[in-house]
């Protein structure tokens, strides 16, 4: 596979299934805000679970029945959890979690010859340059103390300040990110780059931090934003891998220990959109929202403009709506509606400025549909569209009936290069790196499809993935062409 695919998703199964075979099999477990707690199979190798009232580490996904061990990191689908249990009752220890693959372990090497290279901030040579670096990300307001204890380094050679990720389990270095700031003209642009890459890079930024017993937590979209909340309010921080593209349920297990959970992951609606979706996967009755607007910008730049981020934190929105509400409870969100209405018309086209005329933008929870003779470029043309959306971060699932992945992954990253990579082949590594990186998906069908199928691919594909932007390539293929009725 080209890129990384949603597979097809896994035999369904529902919450109440699961209870039913936990509770036939007499393994004790509770019920968390987006998992059920269980005591671990893996953990010392025991053939039966640690007693009820041993550490729960292992978390099952209630959504998706996948599961998660926290003390050995052994992962796996619910069809795994199950072979293990049946292996258990046979008298077989269950088999620890993977070594990495050799990709990721060279990944993890060469951040360790990186974070060696690297200096604390505060050790560099003379404060001018001190001074200077801290100016150029924007973080002048924040201390040598914070930056210590979230271990911040910065890499001279690459101007970039490098932000790691500790193992939970036994704080091992697991990789790293790096930020590099680039201008032009007036207008910064932050860099980012990680090790290992972003599929297999699942850090909560902050996390060997969380105390046991914190039960008040603010997610936030950039690891600056998290030091700043965490110098300025002293609340547990922590940093998505993703910012607001995305929230891997796989992170899920290490939220559940918090009562309260606060997004504020950025100053635009996007963020704010994001901010919705991530609190159905970590269940509403816990989350409240920080609403984007002038006087409440990102934490960060809330720190360097000397507001109050205690007093913004306590005005966070519950993101659990009642059935009714009144014009009362949607005034300021009708009234952000009215200050942003760029923001509102969805997220910009950037090479295609006519169709931002006609659409305004790309917006959630719209359809549209393109009509056209076959061959007169309906394909090349959407694959174009989606990337463009797709290179600013709005997660993208393509189900192509009609021409296989291969073929429309060609398409695209040729488009994304904007070059012949056949005939400058030494080149196509650099190109698909950089394209692997795009939150952009492919479903695995071909030909006439059973609609139902579909769906329940999609479905799992936006609760993995967080997508936001499906494009069906095309409808008369997808449903067979006999019998179109008008139904379907």
């Amino acid at each position: 596979d080209v890129l990384p695919s949603p597979e097809e998703p896994p035999p369904a199964v529902s919450i109440t299934e699961i209870r039913q075979y936990l509770r036939a099999q007499g393994i004790p477990f509770h019920d968390g805000y987006s998992c059920l707690h269980t005591p671990s199979l893996f953990a010392g190798g025991r053939e039966e679970p640690a007693a009820a009232g041993g550490p729960y580490t292992l978390f099952i996904d209630k959504t998706t029945g996948s599961f998660l061990c926290t003390a050995t990191l052994a992962e796996g689908t619910w069809q795994d959890f199950q072979a293990n249990v049946e292996l258990r009752h046979r008298g077989v220890p269950p088999a620890g979690s993977e070594e990495a693959e050799e990709d990721v372990r060279r990944a993890r090497e060469d951040a360790r010859c990186i974070w060696e290279r690297a200096l604390p901030l505060w050790e560099l040579l003379d404060e001018d340059e001190t001074r200077n670096t801290k100016a150029m990300f924007g973080i002048s307001l924040l201390t040598d103390a914070t930056l210590k204890r979230f271990g911040v380094r910065y890499l001279r050679a690459a101007k970039s300040l490098v932000f790691p990720w500790f193992s939970p389990r036994d704080a091992t270095l697991k990789g790293l990110k790096l930020l590099r700031v680039e201008k032009k003209g007036d207008v910064i642009r932050y860099v980012e780059e990680t090790l290992p890459r972003f599929d297999s890079y699942r850090n909560l930024f902050g996390l060997p931090l969380v105390g046991r017993r914190d039960t008040e937590l603010v997610l936030t979209g950039w690891e600056l934003d998290a030091l700043a909340l965490q110098q300025a309010t002293g609340v547990a921080s922590l940093a998505l891998p993703r910012g607001a593209t995305s929230l891997p349920p796989v992170l899920l297990p290490y939220l559940e220990q918090f009562k309260r959970i606060t997004l504020w992951l950025g100053e635009d609606l996007r963020s704010w959109e994001a901010a919705k979706l991530f609190a159905r996967k970590l269940s509403l009755k816990r989350c409240s929202l920080v609403r984007p607007g002038n006087l409440q910008p990102r934490p960060l730049e809330a720190l360097n403009q000397g507001l109050n981020l205690t007093k913004i934190l306590r005005t966070a929105l519950p993101a659990s709506h009642k059935s009714i509400v009144s014009f009362r409870q949607l005034r300021e969100e009708v009234f952000g509606e009215l200050v942003n209405t760029e923001q509102v018309a969805g997220v910009k086209w950037a090479r295609f400025p006519e169709l931002n005329k006609l659409l305004k933008g790309h917006r959630r929870g719209e359809l549209t549909v393109f009509t056209g003779p076959t061959g007169s470029g309906k394909t090349t043309f959407i694959s174009e569209y989606a990337l463009d959306l797709c290179m600013q971060g709005v997660c993208t699932l393509w189900g192509s009936f009609e021409i296989n992945n291969v073929r429309l992954a060609k398409i695209m990253l040729t488009q994304f290069a904007g070059r012949r990579l056949e005939d400058q082949l030494e080149l196509y590594d650099e190109w698909a790196d950089r394209f692997e990186d795009l939150p952009l998906y492919f479903m695995t069908f071909h030909g006439q499809q059973n609609i139902k199928t579909v769906i329940d691919t999609m479905q799992h594909a936006v609760y993995m993935y967080d997508i936001t932007h499906v494009v069906v390539d095309n409808l008369q293929f997808m449903m067979g062409h006999e019998h179109v009725s008008v139904d379907r």
